[in-house]
């Protein structure tokens, strides 16, 4: 009987230090598992990236504006200078319209670069008062042709030099208006030439 009791009580001891080190390996893999480092990655994913640099897509308004003018400018110039090219009487006039096809065909590309990488969509063909001066010149041919080319010229980049010597200054987007400040030299260029053909034709 009393070995029977010493059994009891070995059994019960045993029993008891089994359950106290279940509890205490339960205990600590609940530890471990909150500090694993498959949970401290998650975590990290979980919170916001604060190294990461910020993309601001959103364009000012005039900012815009600029560059939905001077998209279509570039485009009306190109096909003025092909009617130049192909109407025009005076060599230098061809030569000219020659000039402008290749200028503004290069400003407008890099003009569409910049647009693509803002996600601002731009005109994709001269706006309505443009095409109504197109169809005006489209008509006229060798001196006639001359005289008008070069007078709407005149007046184009007048206007073309003082927009962009505004936006050269007042542009919010830095890389429109970096934009603005590289082509503003090219379209003096043309206003002195062309206004050096007006003069060579009114001799």
């Amino acid at each position: 009987m009393k070995n029977f009791r010493t059994f009891l009580f070995l059994l019960s001891v045993a029993l008891a230090t089994q359950a106290c080190n279940h509890s205490a390996k339960t205990g600590n893999n609940d530890s471990d598992n909150d500090s694993t480092p498959d949970t401290i990655v998650r975590a990290a994913e979980a919170l916001p990236d604060t190294t990461a640099p910020k993309i601001n897509l959103v364009i000012d308004q005039e900012d815009s504006l600029f560059a939905a003018k001077a998209a279509a400018g570039n485009l009306a110039e190109i096909e003025m200078g092909n009617l130049a090219i192909k109407n025009g009487k005076s060599k230098r006039v061809k030569n000219f319209g020659l000039m402008m096809v290749k200028d503004h065909g290069k400003a407008n590309t890099k003009l569409m670069a910049i647009a693509a990488a803002k996600k601002l969509i731009l005109p994709t063909e001269p706006g309505a008062d443009e095409q109504k001066m197109l169809a005006e010149l489209a008509k006229k041919s060798g001196n006639d042709f001359d005289k008008a080319y070069v007078s709407m010229m005149i007046d184009d980049h007048k206007n073309d030099v003082s927009d962009f010597t505004t936006a050269s200054t007042k542009i919010q987007d830095p890389d429109i208006k970096a934009y603005a400040k590289k082509t503003l030299p090219v379209l003096q260029k043309h206003l002195d030439a062309i206004n050096a053909i007006h003069d060579s034709m009114s001799q």
